[in-house]
């Protein structure tokens, strides 16, 4: 493969989710050398980036770089990327999907970047090979990211191919699902062990619990998808591949000493949220019921209780919601004292309506908007506040 030799690999996420990338990384290992605002510079090769599909959970993309360049229109763009081997890394009978971020005055429509990108990838495999990969927007085969800012540009090989955000398992996605990465992030964000209880009211989906019981099996992500761009290219290393994934299996546990339970009121949440779990091999290790979220089983001892509760921005109406809020003020108060609480929202005004005093306050986006993580220390005789 072009991408075995020590280089630099740029691992995406989105900037509020950053500080727990680079924290992955580095206990995986690959400590940070320099940072974007939406990605996290490391030096590795074609193996390394497979580990890292394989192991981390809140990126989006791995990263492979190719070449930098300064290109000041898009025929000199073409022209030094028609330069690269690119014989080395696509098959000629393959396909390729060119995506991009673009930020140049010599163009208007980042599309045009993206085609002309495309036009010197397969002109050089036609002139080389006699054969023309077929190209297109699907992201499920060999993937090539364009980042042209000015008159910098650099080309990287993406060896996730789709986000990997997307682990495979949420097959019923419910309503309003959090993103795999983003749950994972929260989890992360928060005080919980693997040795403590993991308690879900307001389940939906499931993906908060299924990421949690991931967490404490100490299971590999990428062990749920069978798909990676890096498998799409030439030279990719099925033994090393296998390999890894062999040793990800090595390192799971098969049991999990804490209680992970998830709620919800509505069946039909509780049937997706099942699906979901069974898709991620983790059903037997959480815990469903229907219930009202104020009638979730709390267990003795201690443990998180995270909740993600409408906030009225796309799924109803925002004051038909403030007497919700106040209820999970109540029930944090009345049956999770020795827990700590967490309420993911959208809302700041309805979190106001928790009416509890926060111990911290964490920053998120969720498809596009500005959300909070707010967290409460819910000792014995905890008192509400009107701050």
């Amino acid at each position: 493969m072009y991408t075995k030799p020590q280089r630099n690999i740029l691992v995406t996420s989105s900037p509020d989710i950053l500080p727990f990338l680079r924290k992955e990384l580095e206990e995986l290992k690959y400590p940070a050398r320099s940072s974007i605002s939406s990605g996290v510079f490391i030096t590795g090769d074609a193996d390394d980036a497979m580990f890292l599909n394989l192991h981390l959970r809140t990126a989006h993309h791995v990263l492979l770089l190719l070449e930098e360049f300064n290109a000041g229109n898009p025929q000199e763009l073409y022209q030094k990327l028609y330069r690269l081997p690119w014989e080395e890394i696509i098959p000629d009978d393959g396909y390729v999907c060119v995506y991009s971020n673009v930020e140049t005055a010599t163009i208007t429509d980042g599309r045009y970047a993206n085609l002309k990108c495309k036009d010197a990838i397969v002109d050089r495999l036609l002139a080389r090979t006699g054969r023309r990969p077929d190209s297109g927007p699907a992201r499920d085969r060999a993937v090539i990211y364009l980042h042209w800012k000015g008159h910098r540009a650099a080309v990287f090989l993406d060896s996730s191919g789709q986000t990997l955000a997307r682990r495979g398992y949420r097959k019923i996605p419910f309503k309003a699902p959090m993103q795999e990465n983003l749950a994972s992030a929260v989890i992360l964000s928060s005080i919980w062990n693997r040795g403590a209880n993991f308690i879900n009211p307001m389940c939906g989906s499931g993906t908060l619990a299924i990421e949690a019981a991931l967490i404490a099996l100490n299971r590999a992500p990428g062990m749920l998808r069978e798909n990676f761009g890096f498998m799409h290219v030439k030279g990719f290393d099925q033994k090393t591949w296998q390999k890894l994934k062999k040793q990800a299996l090595a390192m799971e546990t098969q049991r999990i000493e804490s209680r992970i339970i998830a709620t919800d009121i509505d069946p039909s949440a509780i049937h997706a949220a099942r699906r979901n779990a069974a898709e991620a091999g983790v059903e037997r290790f959480i815990e469903f019921s229907v219930c009202d979220f104020a009638q979730s089983p709390i267990p003795p001892g201690n443990g998180v209780v995270v909740l993600n509760p409408e906030y009225g921005v796309r799924m109803g109406n925002s004051s038909a919601l403030e007497t919700l809020y106040s209820r999970i003020g109540d029930f944090f108060k009345k049956k999770c004292q020795g827990y700590t609480g967490y309420v993911f929202s959208g809302n700041l005004m309805l979190l106001k309506k928790v009416g509890l005093r926060t111990s911290r306050r964490i920053i998120f986006r969720s498809g596009g908007i500005d959300c909070r993580l707010h967290e409460y220390a819910l000792y014995r005789g905890t008192e509400p506040t009107s701050a």
